[in-house]
Order: C-alpha cells, then sequence, then structure tokens
C-alpha cells in the first residue's frame, strides 16, 4: 500500500495483472478471428464478407457504445462496471462459442461482447488512476498498453494453433475461463465510488446513430456502391443507399454536438465534455490512434486472406507468418521506453508511420503471380516496429494531456476513436479488396476468349452485385458441378487468381496511402 498526497493506493503487481488481463481480452479476439476467417466461414456457411461484417460489426458497437459506457461506470462504480462488463464478455463468448451459423456469432461475438467491452475499457483507464500513485501511472498505462500489444502478438499464433488442432471455437470458450478468472480477483482492485450524475440518453442514442450510420455505410459500399447505384441494388432518389447513410450519420453526429453544446451551456450534463476536444495536445493523440488502428485493422484483414485464400496456408500456417510482425510490435512496445525513456514521442511516431508505410509499399508491389508466404516477412517485420512505436507512445500523450479526474472521459475518447478507426479500416479497405475484385473478375471473363459467351453473360448479370473471395479449391469445387469443358474452368481459374492479387494490391495500396496522410496529423504529437 502506497500514500500519496493523504490518499491510499494498492500499487499492486495484482491489481496491474488483472487490469491487463481485461486488456488482453478485449484485443484478442479480433487478432485471432482475423488469422481463422477462412474456417469460420466455412464451419457457419457464410463467406468472407460475412465474417468482415462480424469484425467490422464488433468493433463498431464498442466504438459506438464506449463514450456510454464510461459515463454509466461513473453512474455504478467502476469497479462495478467492470464486473457487470465481464458478465455479458462472458455471455457473449460462450454464445460464439456455440454459434451454428452467422446471425448467432453476430449476436454473440459483434454484440454482446461488443456491449461488454463498453463497460469494461474505459473502467480500466480509471481504475489505474484509483490504484496506483501519480508518479507510477504512466507506467501502469504503458503495461496495459503493452497487454493489449501482447494479444495483437500472440493473437494469430493462438488462434491458428487452436483452429488447425482443434476449432477457433475453443479460442471463445478460453475467454470464458478467463473472465471466471478475472472476476475472482476483482475485490482486490480498489474501487471509484460512483457517483450522482445524469446520463444523456438523447447524446447516447444520437452518438451511437451517428457512428453507426457512417460506419455501416462504409461496410454496405462494396455492394450497393459509394455513389452509383450497382446493377440490381437498391436506390434511394436515383442514389446509392451508402451515399445517405454517411450523410445521415454525420448529420447526426452534428445534432450530437449541438446537443452536448447545448447542455453545458444550460448548466445540464452532457455526456461529452467538448472542451475536451479543444485541448491540442489530445486531439492529436486521439487522431493517430484512428489511423493507427484503421490501419492496423485494414492490414491485419488483407494479409491472413492471402495467406489463408490465395496460398491456402491453415490457420497455424497464417498465424505462423505473422510472428514477425507479433514479435517486433511486442519488442517495440515495451523496448522503446526503457531505451529512450525520453525520446520526442513526435519523432517516435513518425518513425513508426514510415517503418509501416514501407512494409505496406513491399506488400502491394509483392503480390504477383509467383509470390509465397515469405513474401511477407519483412513487411510484417517492419509493420510490427512501426505499430509497436505507436503503441508505446500515444497512451501517455492521450492520458497526460487532461487532468485526472478527466482520465475516464479520456479513456472514452481514447477506446471510441481505436475502435472507430478497427471499424472503418477494415470496412474500407475491405470494401476497396471486394470491389477490385468484382471488376478484375468481371473484365477478366469478359475479355477471355477461352470462356463461353454463355458464360460472360451470365457473368455480366451475377459478377456486377459483387464477387466473393474463393481459394481455387473452393472455386474448382464449385466448376465441377457445372458442364463446363476443362479448358473453360481453368481459364475461370486463372481469372480469378489474377483478380484476387489485383484486389489485394488495390487493398495494401489504400493502406499505404492512409499511412502517408496519417504523417500529415502527427504534427499535432507533442515533441
Amino acid at each position: 500500500m502506497v500514500s500519496a498526497g493523504g490518499k491510499q493506493y494498492t500499487g499492486s503487481s495484482l491489481v496491474l495483472a488483472v487490469l491487463g488481463a481485461g486488456q488482453f481480452l478485449m484485443t484478442l479476439d479480433s487478432s485471432v478471428m482475423n488469422v481463422s476467417m477462412a474456417q469460420v466461414a466455412s464451419d457457419l456457411g457464410t463467406t468472407i464478407t460475412g465474417i468482415q461484417t462480424a469484425i467490422t460489426l464488433y468493433t463498431l458497437v464498442m466504438a459506438t457504445l464506449m463514450i456510454t459506457g464510461g459515463k454509466i461506470g461513473t453512474i455504478l462504480g467502476r469497479r462495478r462496471a467492470f464486473g457487470i462488463g465481464l458478465v455479458i464478455y462472458g455471455l457473449g463468448s460462450s454464445t460464439t462459442a456455440l454459434a451454428p451459423n452467422l446471425p448467432v456469432l453476430l449476436i454473440g461475438w459483434s454484440l454482446l461482447e461488443g456491449i461488454g467491452a463498453a463497460l469494461i475499457m474505459p473502467a480500466i483507464v480509471a481504475l489505474v488512476a484509483a490504484n496506483f500513485a501519480p508518479e507510477r501511472r504512466p507506467a501502469a498505462y504503458g503495461l496495459i498498453a503493452a497487454s493489449g500489444a501482447m494479444a495483437v502478438a500472440a493473437g494469430p499464433l493462438i488462434g491458428g494453433a487452436v483452429t488447425t488442432f482443434a476449432s477457433w471455437r475453443y479460442v471463445f470458450a478460453g475467454e470464458v475461463v478467463i473472465v471466471i478468472a478475472i472476476l475472482f480477483f476483482l475485490r482486490r482492485i480498489a474501487d471509484v465510488p460512483a457517483q450522482k450524475v445524469h446520463l444523456d440518453l438523447p447524446g447516447a442514442a444520437l452518438s451511437a446513430l451517428g457512428l453507426g450510420l457512417v460506419v455501416f455505410g462504409v461496410l454496405r459500399s462494396s455492394v450497393w456502391g459509394w455513389v452509383r447505384v450497382r446493377p440490381d441494388g437498391p436506390a434511394i432518389l436515383g442514389l446509392s443507399p451508402v451515399f445517405w447513410l454517411i450523410l445521415g450519420g454525420l448529420l447526426v453526429l452534428w445534432l450530437f454536438v449541438r446537443w452536448q453544446t447545448r447542455l453545458a451551456r444550460t448548466g445540464g450534463q452532457p455526456l461529452l465534455d467538448l472542451t475536451l476536444l479543444r485541448n491540442r495536445q489530445l486531439t492529436g493523440g486521439l487522431t493517430m490512434f484512428l489511423m493507427q488502428f484503421m490501419i492496423q485493422a485494414g492490414v491485419f484483414f488483407a494479409v491472413p486472406l492471402f495467406l489463408s485464400v490465395v496460398l491456402e496456408l491453415s490457420a497455424l500456417g497464417t498465424g505462423v507468418r505473422l510472428l514477425p510482425l507479433s514479435l517486433a510490435l511486442l519488442i517495440a512496445a515495451v523496448g522503446i521506453p526503457k531505451v529512450w525513456p525520453h525520446a520526442s514521442p513526435r519523432r517516435v511516431v513518425r518513425l513508426g508511420l514510415l517503418s509501416m508505410l514501407i512494409g505496406i509499399v513491399i506488400l502491394a508491389a509483392g503480390m504477383d503471380p509467383g509470390a509465397n508466404a515469405g513474401v511477407v516477412a519483412i513487411p510484417m517485420l517492419l509493420m510490427g516496429i512501426g505499430l509497436g512505436a505507436l503503441s508505446s507512445q500515444l497512451g501517455a500523450v492521450t492520458v497526460s494531456a487532461a487532468p485526472d479526474e478527466k482520465s475516464p472521459e479520456v479513456g472514452g475518447l481514447q477506446n471510441t476513436a481505436t475502435n472507430l478507426g478497427a471499424s472503418l479500416g477494415t470496412a474500407l479497405i475491405g470494401s476497396a479488396l471486394i470491389a477490385t475484385l468484382s471488376s478484375s473478375a468481371l473484365t477478366g471473363i469478359l475479355e477471355n476468349p477461352a470462356v463461353p459467351p454463355a458464360v460472360q453473360q451470365q457473368a455480366t448479370t451475377e459478377l456486377s452485385s459483387g464477387v466473393a473471395f474463393v481459394s481455387d479449391s473452393q472455386l474448382t469445387t464449385a466448376l465441377a458441378e457445372t458442364n463446363l469443358d476443362p479448358g473453360a474452368q481453368q481459364a475461370i481459374l486463372d481469372v480469378n487468381a489474377d483478380a484476387r492479387l489485383e484486389a489485394l494490391q488495390a487493398a495494401f495500396a489504400l493502406a499505404a496511402l492512409l499511412t502517408a496522410g496519417a504523417l500529415f496529423a502527427s504534427g499535432r504529437i507533442r515533441k
């Protein structure tokens, strides 16, 4: 027990381990699912696009409810909110482990686990402040961030091994065990007492609806088109629903800001203190969190597709190929603060982004017909170094930008930025990948003389609405059930192989552009 300023702090390693385990759990799911997408899609009778939807909705639910979850934690008390969030998360994990189809997976993983995480993650930030003296908090926050980095690092290998030798379902069953263990030690954590504050329900509804409309619109862009309506797609006043979803979401978010401003002016209790968004250091850190997770989620979505679908590696083989990224991320996240404790955060962040950019460009250039699994080794190493560099700095940048009493709100904003970034990254890069795949496959079939005219006509009708990202084995099995001659079947296989690589190139090119754009935003990080 440590005393500081008349207040007693536990500051124990057990408390840090419990809170770190909670952070680890919140990050593990997505990194596991990325290497197991092909197997999960096959088990549930859905497509890669369906699993992309589940990944996106999981982070979207967290992003839309994170600020509300932080306010609920203030009303209930942080430890109680942490515990309730764990129970909901555990129910979601058990539902996911038993899911027979995609709708049940969406309920268990995307909805229940997302709601649980929205209560858990803001509480972690406040509980660190309640259990550690001010001089120990930066190190504690750094180790909590490292726990998340460890989940990103270990997730692909854990998911790959469990999926290959047993089933991806055991990962979610294992999460239930971790939840029970954390609940057992929960009383050892000093609580942040509940406060009598008002929950701004209209503000919570407006923020969730606005963010949800924008990200859902981006997610559906590969199916419906951004502005022009795709063939056989729905239309609203002659335009794609995506345009109206994004426009409507932005208008709702504008209403949210106006409502929060009005509450603050009239002495009410807004969901979010908008004065925090005038803090240059805080907004700079939040912007970089958004960009980091947007790039990270997009690349983590595309690389496993190359390994597990194009090369048809097992989930374990996919996880092993991602190991350079995992190790480099962990070493950089933990090592940089130890080796250069007084380094300029801005310089470290910029060097990290440059490392990521070089790695992504190498990936894009390596997508050719002769590419094998070795093409991802150096890019994954560079990506890991870059992501670790950002992880080592951004948490301290945001937490130190505001007074301690604002740490729960800062934590809510930080977690909103990370999960919104992950949602947008998966949706944007997934959208670019599927759109390029559809366009390239259709063009290849129409221009290939070995494909019969009847098949070309059918492709014009069916492929214009989207193409599934499938392996050669899956496509061969499907073609075997048709009456096409072997020459036509091989031609379609060749077109699909070329279209997949072109789609992956487009996805990595977009990720590279996002990374370059993040360099411009890094000027708001303090020196």
